[in-house]
Order: structure tokens, then C-alpha cells, then sequence
């Protein structure tokens, strides 16, 4: 395999995966392939000269297959692989209440293993249940609020047809950038978050009761990371408009396509000229009530978790500075934009 098809193979495998620390891995043979040294890498990634050196060492005995995590030794397993799948299956589909635990409509691991000593017969500690469930793909979330009117069947279509066909023009040449865009207002102040403070305090956030705010238009590039925003005093159509303009500029070159949810201005007669005036932009929508399938909602989410939350911005001028601050440091960073908003699109 020569050098090139190695380098086009480990970017494949980088799109390809939905696990962060794969993508690391992929990412730092690429980048030494590319002529960056293992210490130029580990300071890349913030990981240790060792750890890069393994990554690669591996992948130069067993190729792509050697980045790959091996199974960890543990103790002897006390369910089949049918009890797991009986397991698996019940906490995916089922609630506690479903399966004859009345009143409970939540997985813990202390039902989970109550569940386990009825149907099996076999006893866990917490922590072997726990180990248990991270082995076989579970994790510790919170659940999230759906929106009942959403298309199953759209979205569906969205992530199995349409996304796919658009990476794959892109893959190929055919697009140049595809983007993810989307707007929020950031208000003067927002949600009051959980805090560390000394015991018997509470941290105080002085207000003035006003709701003003920056009224934000943000685009994420798909392969790079990269945030393009403007800030506006309206959503309205021509604000939309001025932000596409912005848009052809920082992409003087090649055909553009973004993806964006369907608010009315979007669909706006004003924009429909503009589209055909530039026809080297091109708007793809969303299937509608489908905001987790649009990377940019998590872009918003970090922006108020790390600058706005538990804050008061008592002029307006402060709230700008503080977003252009942050944008200027997720585009200083993108792998860590890639990481966490774009690896499992």
C-alpha cells in the first residue's frame, strides 16, 4: 500500500467512526504519516510521547486492524452470550415497570441487578454491574425530551440516504464544503447552573431583569471544523442573507452545500433569488423538529455552558466580546470542535 492510499485510508476511517478515541488514534498515525514527528503529535493531542508512539507502532505491525482496543481481562463472565442478549435487549426496549418492577420507570444498576438475580439466578456487586454494562455498550446518560411531531421516517431517510450521499459527493470532489448552520439568541442572562462554592454559600447573580441580548448565525464545516458566525439584531430574511454572504466570502472557491433546519426565512422568496444568483451555494433542510440531527445545536450548548450560564452581561458589547472570544477559540482548536461535535454525524 502506498503512502498516499494509507493516508486517504486512515481519513476514511476518521469519518467513519463514531468513537472519539479512535479518531485520535486515526489522527495521530495520519498526522506522522504527513511529517509531523511523535513529539510534535503527542503536543498536538495532549497525550504522552509513549502513548503516540504506541499508536504507531501498532499500526505499523498490524495496520488499521491495531488501533483497535483489545478486550480487557476481567473475571470469569457469569452470563451466557444468550442472558447478555436477553439483557441488552430488555434495558433498550423495556422500562423497569414493563418487566414487573411497579412504580419504576428508570434502568439503575440496582434494579438491573435485581432483574439479574430473577431471571438468572446469578449475583453482581454495583460495580461488576456496572462494568458489566459499559463492556456491552451501555453508558450513563440522561435522557433528552424528542419532539413528538418529528417523521420517523424523514429523519430516517436524512441519516441513511441523504447525509450519506452528500459525504460521499464530498469524498469525491463534487462539493467543496458542507456545512451545518443554524441560529440562537444568547441572552443577557441565562440559565443559573450547578456551581462548586464553599459550604453554607450561593453565588449571587445581580440582574437587572431585562432580556437583551445577541441574536447569533453560526455555520460549522463538516471536514474542517471551522465556525463562520455573525451576529444580528433580527432573524429575519435579509439578516439570513447578509450571513450567506459571509459565507461565499470565507468559501470564495468551489460548490457549497448546507444543511439547516426549515425557519420560514430560510425559505424566504428574497432567498430563493439569492440562491440563484450564487448557484454554487445550495441549501439542503432538515426533516422538520429534527434539531439533534443539526451539529450546531451542540455548538450552542458549549457556548452557554462555558461562557453564558451563572453569568449577567450587564452591556451588550460584553456578551459580543465573550462570543467572538469563544469562536475565536473553538476555530484556534477544531479537532476538539470535530470531537465533540461532528464525529458522530
Amino acid at each position: 500500500m502506498n503512502h498516499e492510499h494509507k493516508i486517504e485510508q486512515l481519513t476514511t476511517a476518521m469519518k467513519d467512526t463514531e468513537n472519539t478515541r479512535m479518531y485520535e488514534r486515526y489522527l495521530a498515525v495520519r498526522l506522522h504519516l504527513e511529517g509531523r514527528t511523535l513529539t510534535e503529535i503527542a503536543d498536538i493531542l495532549g497525550r504522552s510521547f509513549p502513548t503516540i508512539s504506541g499508536y504507531w507502532n501498532d499500526y505499523c505491525k498490524h495496520g488499521l486492524s491495531g488501533l483497535e482496543f483489545g478486550e480487557c481481562p476481567g473475571g470469569i463472565r457469569k452470563l451466557s452470550d444468550e442472558q447478555e442478549e436477553r439483557l441488552k435487549k430488555a434495558i433498550a426496549n423495556q422500562r423497569p415497570v414493563d418487566v414487573g418492577f411497579e412504580a419504576k420507570y428508570t434502568w439503575t444498576l440496582k434494579i438491573i441487578r435485581a432483574w439479574i438475580l430473577r431471571e438468572f439466578g446469578e449475583k453482581y456487586t454495583l460495580k461488576g454491574i456496572s462494568k458489566m454494562l459499559n463492556r456491552l455498550g451501555f453508558s450513563y446518560t440522561k435522557a433528552t425530551y424528542t419532539l413528538v411531531r418529528a417523521n420517523k421516517e424523514e429523519r430516517k431517510h436524512f441519516r441513511e440516504v441523504t447525509l450519506p450521499e452528500l459525504k460521499e459527493e464530498l469524498n469525491h470532489g463534487k462539493i467543496s464544503h458542507l456545512l451545518f448552520e443554524d441560529e440562537s439568541m444568547i441572552r443577557a442572562y441565562l440559565a443559573l447552573q450547578y456551581n462548586w462554592f464553599p459550604k453554607g454559600q450561593q453565588r449571587k447573580i445581580a440582574t437587572y431583569g431585562e432580556h437583551k441580548g445577541a441574536k447569533l448565525f453560526a455555520a460549522i464545516d463538516y471536514e474542517t471544523g471551522q465556525v463562520t458566525h455573525r451576529e444580528e439584531e433580527n432573524f429575519d430574511t435579509k439578516a439570513f442573507q447578509r450571513f450567506l454572504v459571509d459565507i461565499l466570502h470565507a468559501y470564495p472557491k468551489g460548490k457549497l452545500v448546507m444543511i439547516l433546519d426549515n425557519a420560514r426565512a430560510h425559505h424566504a422568496d428574497e432567498i430563493q433569488k439569492f440562491l440563484r444568483e450564487h448557484s454554487r451555494l445550495q441549501l439542503v433542510f432538515l426533516p422538520k423538529y429534527s434539531p439533534e440531527l443539526n451539529p450546531v445545536e451542540g455548538l450552542w450548548k458549549w457556548l452557554k455552558q462555558d461562557v453564558v450560564n451563572n453569568v449577567f452581561f450587564h452591556k451588550f458589547y460584553i456578551i459580543r466580546s465573550h462570543v467572538a472570544a469563544f469562536m475565536k477559540r473553538v476555530n484556534q482548536h477544531p479537532l476538539e470542535a470535530i470531537d465533540r461535535l461532528l464525529v458522530r454525524i
